[in-house]
């Protein structure tokens, strides 16, 4: 029975949520940075409180209850709105600060985070910046559930619920092995992606989709099965097997000077009149009071993407 006058507190909503998402203890103790026990007493206070079972606890799994599944979206939907009653009040004087959750695609976060970084210090001295790199679809996940506060990837994504914002548009330039006959040119067009045998990322990154979408403009069918970096999880792993002598890549503009000055790696370019380039832009929930706010960070961003070019 709900003990009357029973008021849950954020950390109780919070646990119990995180408990739901994650289906594991040990998981939702490591992620919410609390002990086992205190993950295990909050449930139990919470639970006590409403006089209903949330999740039921057993040696191989955790199951959330009917009960539970019926409340989860309230729980979350209260926890969404502390947050932006903290995000409004934070960002009340009409500037960015304290903290702030920044997702970023793992094919933009190495070759901008030095210069952005640097920038923001300048503009925004009082802001806490946390970044989190992921692919696109796990970065629109913790959007939505309130783990992020913007994400930075490629636009437009056809998401729901969120406002993108267009922050800059860089070309693709193709990487191979130094010697390779390309080598050097800078008036490619998109037919001689037919003379190369293009190394993709693994499933699930943007870029991969992007370089495919390139290669069926030019009618070119890419595998990866043949390839010995059919599983790669990063650029770099991709640049390596170039250097290596194992194929060709295409990669954005800004990772130019992170990726391709390595030994053994040579850049040819596509001509100005070919249109192979990505956009990539700022991301926030639509129910957000700070898209003005939002909108001044993403030109920190744009800063940051010249300087890296």
């Amino acid at each position: 029975m709900a003990s009357r006058g029973y008021r849950p507190t954020l950390a109780q909503l919070r646990t119990f949520v995180t408990i739901a998402e994650t289906k594991h203890f040990g998981t939702a103790a490591a992620k919410l940075s609390i002990s086992q026990p205190s993950l295990s007493q909050a449930l139990v206070a919470l639970e006590s409180g409403l006089g209903v079972q949330l999740i039921e606890r057993s040696t191989r799994r955790v199951i959330v209850t009917p009960v539970g599944e019926m409340l989860l979206p309230e729980a979350k939907a209260t926890l969404d709105a502390a947050d932006k009653f903290l995000m409004h009040a934070q960002g009340a004087d009409g500037s960015l600060s304290g903290p702030l959750t920044i997702g970023m695609i793992p094919t933009v976060a190495p070759y901008i985070l030095p210069n952005f970084l640097r920038l923001m210090k300048e503009q925004f001295t009082d802001l806490e910046p946390r970044i989190v790199e992921a692919q696109t679809e796990q970065l629109v996940a913790q959007l939505r559930d309130g783990h992020l506060d913007v994400i930075l990837f490629a636009i437009p994504s056809g998401k729901q619920g969120l406002v993108e914002v267009p922050l800059y548009t860089e070309k693709f330039v193709i990487a191979l092995q130094e010697g390779h006959p390309l080598a050097g040119r800078t008036d490619l067009d998109l037919n001689a992606l037919k003379e190369l045998n293009l190394l993709l990322l693994d499933d699930g990154h943007c870029l991969r989709d992007q370089v495919v979408d390139l290669c069926r403009l030019a009618d070119v069918h890419p595998t990866t099965t043949r390839s010995a970096v059919a599983q790669a999880s990063s650029l770099a792993t991709v640049m390596q097997c170039v250097a290596g002598g194992m194929g060709a890549t295409l990669i954005p503009e800004s990772a130019v000077e992170w990726e391709a000055h390595r030994p053994g790696i040579a850049i040819a370019e596509f001509s100005p009149k070919v249109q192979a380039e990505r956009t990539i832009g700022l991301a926030f929930r639509s129910s957000s009071h700070r898209a003005e706010e939002f909108k001044e960070f993403g030109s920190v961003i744009a800063k940051a993407f010249e300087a890296a070019r």
